[in-house]
Parts: C-alpha cells; structure tokens; sequence
C-alpha cells in the first residue's frame, strides 16, 4: 500500500502515472443522455483496475460523484430536480425496463445513474439512497463475457462498470435514442482492454512475482 501511496498518480483517471490509460482515450463519446457515475469510496481507492474513472472519462456529458448515501448528495439532488431529465438508475429488476425491448421515452434527455460497486455495497447503497429509491430501474439481457481477465466476476453475467455502459449505449443507439458513431462504440473499451493487458503483462513479469498469485487465483 505504502508504495502505491508513493507513486505518482494520474488525477484524470487515478492510476498510477506508470499505467495511465488515457492517451487511449482519444474522442469521449458525445450522447443526449446524462450519465451520473455513483462510486462507492471502495471503488475510488482501486488504483490498479477500477473502471468507474475511465467511463466518466470516456463520455463526454458525464459526471462522477464518490460516496454511499446520497440522500442529502447537493449536485444529486439539483439533477434530480431538473424538469429537462427523466431519470433512471442502471440496475437489474423484475419490473425495470429491459433495454433489448424497451425503448426509453423521448419527451425529455435521460438522466442515467450507474452504480459504481460491488453487488453487495451496491445494494446498499441504493438502500440509503432514498432519492434513489424510487427511480426507474434500466437493465439489458446480454450474452457476453467480461473481459476483465484481471478480476474474478461474482457471476458470468456480471460485467464491469465500463462494459456495463457500453452495452446501455449500444441499445440506446438500437431504438434511436442515441445517434452514436459506430466506430466510436467499436473503440469505448479500447482503454479498459488497454488496461487489461497492461495488468496480464504485469502479473507474468519474472520481476514482479507478488502480482501472480493473486491474478492466478482470479482466472
């Protein structure tokens, strides 16, 4: 840990300056829908593979907002209370709205809140929320795989926070909510693979044993 603290960290995506990520991050994608990142303190803390950062970077009318209870949350609340947003929080529930199928109303842009956690802070999250609580859930039924070698998934549904948007994006693009390039969807995860294989190298570096056990473990 002393040594993470020691190194000198990139503050647009908070990895350290040895691994930073962002000349990949070439064109943020421009989208009529509001994205709000909710990131648990936890998440904030992962310098070596965290995505939260990286989709916030990735997209340009996006904002990241670190904490659990955002009940009393200033900037929260102000889009909350903005009549030019319908809001929604990306998450998975019998009565959301399923993105395959659904199309998002157009009447006002969409406001979309993703969580930024693991499933359990997550739920907790949400839970202390209470002007979360009661917004439209979104969700998406997929087929993929996680491409986040690096990191063991709690399911093989699960995705990262950077692959989860992607998708949302893609659908969104689907039913002409959004208008997005494709090659600029081709290339979102550019970044996170980036990452990916910088970690894979890492962990296979004779000179850095301490990191193959635990990447190992997580495969």
């Amino acid at each position: 840990m002393l040594e993470l603290e020691n190194r000198e960290i990139c503050y647009k995506c908070y990895r350290p300056k040895s691994s930073c990520i962002c000349e990949f991050i070439v064109n943020p994608i421009k989208t009529q829908t509001k994205f709000v990142i909710l990131m648990h303190p936890k998440e904030f803390r992962k310098t070596k593979n965290g995505t939260g950062h990286m989709t916030n970077n990735s997209l340009e009318n996006c904002e990241l907002h670190v904490g659990i209870d955002f009940t009393n949350h200033k900037r929260v609340n102000e889009l909350l209370n903005d009549k030019n947003y319908e809001p929604y929080v990306l998450y998975p529930d019998t009565n959301s709205i399923k993105l395959n199928i659904q199309k998002l109303p157009c009447e006002k842009k969409s406001l979309v809140f993703i969580i930024d956690s693991t499933w359990p802070c997550s739920k907790k999250m949400l839970r202390l929320s209470k002007n979360l609580q009661n917004l439209r859930k979104i969700s998406f039924e997929h087929d993929k795989s996680s491409q986040f070698k690096i990191k063991t998934q709690p399911n093989q549904y699960c995705l990262s926070t950077i692959e989860s948007t992607l998708c949302v994006l893609e659908q969104l693009n689907f039913h002409e909510n959004e208008n997005i390039p494709s090659k600029s969807l081709e290339n979102f995860l550019i970044p996170f693979k980036k990452m990916v294989d910088y970690q894979v190298k890492y962990a296979f570096d004779e000179n850095n044993i301490r990191y193959k056990p635990a990447f190992k473990k997580s495969i």
